[in-house]
Order: C-alpha cells, then sequence, then structure tokens
C-alpha cells in the first residue's frame, strides 16, 4: 500500500471522512448499529458519555504525570521494559524505536501491587488502587462496546466477544505513554537528549517527527484516551489501494476504540484492525493512557462459527493468544503479523511458528 501523509489537497477528502463518534447515553440498539459500521469500514470510532468518571481519570493521569516529571535515574529502577516496565525510546524486542517513553503494567491486581512498590516507592498503595480503580472501569467499557457488537452480529451469546477479557486470567494491559516535545530547550531529560540526536530523528517524509511508529494493536479492543494535545494518526485506505494518514483531533473527555488484531480474526475479517501511529508535538507533551483488552494466553482465537458463510469462507487459521504473541515479538513493529495466521497459509504458518 502507498501511503501518503496528509496534504492540503486532502483535506477536502478528509474532511468528508470524518472520524465515527458514538454516543454511548443514545438509544441501544442505535449506538449498536453505528458501533458495528464503524469497526466494518474504519476500525476505530471515538466514544463520548462513556460512563468512566472523570475523578477516575483525573487521579490516574495525575499519576502518570508524576511518574514521567521523576528524575531520569529514578524513572529507570522500573526498567527495562521486558516488556512491562518502563521503556525509553526502545519500543519491542527488534529494533523499532520511537520519540517517546513509557510504562507498561499487566492489569492483574498482583502484578500491579508488585510493580508500584518500584514505581512508586512514595505511595505505592496509593498507585495500585489508582490504576486498579481505572483498569476497572475502563474494562468495564471495553466490555460492553464488546457485547454492543456481538448483539449487533445477532451472535446467540452477547459475551462471545467480552468473556474473553473479563477473565480472571485475562492478559489484558494498561500502557502509559509520554510524548515529550520536540523542542530541545526545557529541563526535561528525554527531551534534551532528543535534541542532541538530530541525525537520529524519525520524520514521516514530509517533516513531521513519528513518536510511535505505523502498527496496528494485536488485542481484541484497545481504548485510548489522552490530554489535550493532538498526535495520534490513523490510516484510512482509499480506493486506489493507497491510504492517507488522518489526524485525529485531540480530546481529553472521550476515548478512542481501535479494532485489534484477535476481534479481526474472531469476526473472520468483518472488522478491521486499524493501523494507526502517534506523532511527536513540537511544542507541548502529550500523555496519553491506553487499555489493551486481551484474551488470556491458553484462550484459543478463531473466526466464530456465526461468521463463516458459503459467500465469507474462513480467513484465518485457529490459535492460542499465546502463539499470537510469540510471533509479535518475533516481528517489527510495523509487520502485518495476521497475514501469518491465513487459513490457505495452515502449513506454512505452522513451520514458522515452530522456529521462532
Amino acid at each position: 500500500m502507498v501511503v501518503a501523509s496528509v496534504t492540503p489537497e486532502r483535506n477536502e477528502r478528509i474532511r468528508a471522512l470524518g472520524i465515527p463518534v458514538i454516543d454511548l447515553s443514545w438509544r441501544r440498539e442505535h449506538a449498536s448499529k453505528l458501533i458495528m459500521r464503524a469497526c466494518e469500514e474504519f476500525g476505530f470510532f471515538k466514544v463520548i458519555n462513556h460512563g468512566v468518571p472523570k475523578e477516575v481519570i483525573t487521579r490516574m493521569e495525575d499519576e502518570g504525570e508524576e511518574f514521567f516529571s521523576l528524575p531520569t535515574h529514578e524513572k529507570q529502577k522500573a526498567g527495562p521494559a521486558s516488556p512491562l516496565g518502563y521503556g525509553s525510546r526502545n519500543i519491542g524486542f527488534n529494533g523499532d524505536s520511537g520519540e517517546l517513553e513509557y510504562l507498561l503494567l499487566h492489569t492483574s491486581p498482583v502484578s500491579i501491587s508488585q510493580r508500584a512498590k518500584i514505581i512508586c516507592r512514595k505511595d505505592p498503595i496509593k498507585f495500585s488502587c489508582v490504576v486498579n480503580e481505572y483498569v476497572g472501569a475502563v474494562r468495564q467499557l471495553a466490555c460492553e462496546i464488546l457485547e454492543m457488537l456481538a448483539e449487533g452480529l445477532g451472535l446467540g451469546e452477547k459475551g462471545s466477544f467480552s468473556r474473553l477479557i473479563r477473565d480472571t486470567e485475562s492478559d489484558s494491559l494498561v500502557r502509559l505513554n509520554h510524548y515529550p516535545p520536540n523542542s530541545t530547550t526545557g529541563g526535561n531529560d528525554i527531551t534534551d537528549a532528543l535534541g542532541r540526536r538530530n541525525g537520529n530523528k524519525i520524520k514521516d517524509g514530509k517533516g513531521g517527527r513519528i513518536g510511535f511508529g505505523e502498527h496496528s494493536d494485536p488485542q481484541i479492543l484497545s481504548l485510548l484516551r489522552s490530554n489535550d494535545v493532538d498526535g495520534l494518526q490513523i490510516l484510512s485506505s482509499d480506493h486506489h489501494g493507497g491510504g492517507v494518514w488522518v489526524p485525529v483531533p485531540a480530546d481529553p473527555a472521550a476515548f478512542f476504540v481501535n479494532v485489534g488484531d484477535a476481534l479481526q480474526a474472531l469476526s473472520n475479517g468483518r472488522f478491521v484492525s486499524v493501523r494507526h501511529r502517534a506523532m511527536a508535538n513540537s511544542y507541548s507533551p502529550r500523555l496519553s493512557i491506553i487499555f489493551f483488552g486481551a484474551p488470556p494466553l491458553h484462550a484459543w482465537i478463531s473466526p466464530l462459527p456465526e461468521m463463516i458463510t458459503p459467500e465469507t469462507p474462513r480467513r484465518y487459521k485457529s490459535f492460542t493468544w499465546a502463539e499470537y504473541k510469540k510471533a509479535m515479538y518475533s516481528l517489527r513493529l510495523g509487520h502485518n503479523r495476521l497475514d501469518l495466521f491465513h487459513a490457505d497459509d495452515e502449513g506454512e504458518n505452522v513451520d514458522f511458528i515452530e522456529s521462532i
């Protein structure tokens, strides 16, 4: 696919495109239909009146800001990311990098409690309580969205998707991303370091700085919220086999929802896993918090029987979430991982899984 950055000539088409906005205070059947359409056409939408208390969001954001404001040597005590913990610039294990620092946590209360002792030595109990409260509220929102999708598909069990992230052994994660300004001025350690690395700056071909490169989320569903600084972009395909990066205006009062690879497989390709990236802002720091709703490691991911018909034959083989994670960690960030699990490539895929 040929990908173009946004240019003035494309503005009219982008405005016509629009970002789907779902108001969860609408009649449930109506909202369900719109969520279905957004997942089919975009793999992405914005949710307002979502029911997550503002104070829960504020407390979580405050914890993130407090952690990222610490001196570098203090933050590094919570790392290196493997993949959980604190990381700076390096993304994954295969050479990808970005203009950010981050904190990646498993959503298990036990895991959060253990890591809190290193992340927030001053008051680990408070940190744990804030993160657990946030995870609980956002997980509930994710489950509500997934159940509305199941209802829209006419599935007999509305928990067909949501049960996977409600499971006590769910492999769900929460990630806090901090994108410092590009400016070389100011006292932030990572910002100053970036200012001295002009030769290594990643650009998008139009002068923009990429904070977190193009990728899709491997999980079932991702819920993102950020402060009021723009940066998120989604890749919208056109009818000519190309695509355009569409900037998503920040809205601290809303959540942005991404369809993940696992949901694309479960829906047999009916819902599309959106490719997206984050751009670094020149003047203001950006803080984003993402909940990644994932199944247990032992859970099987397979197109639901209702999604397979003579007109829509099976597109993906069955695989466990552990197998998918194993493949994911062996690949670069931008790789289209689901290509390895096409039903017609089953034999080839088995060989690949056994080799990594």
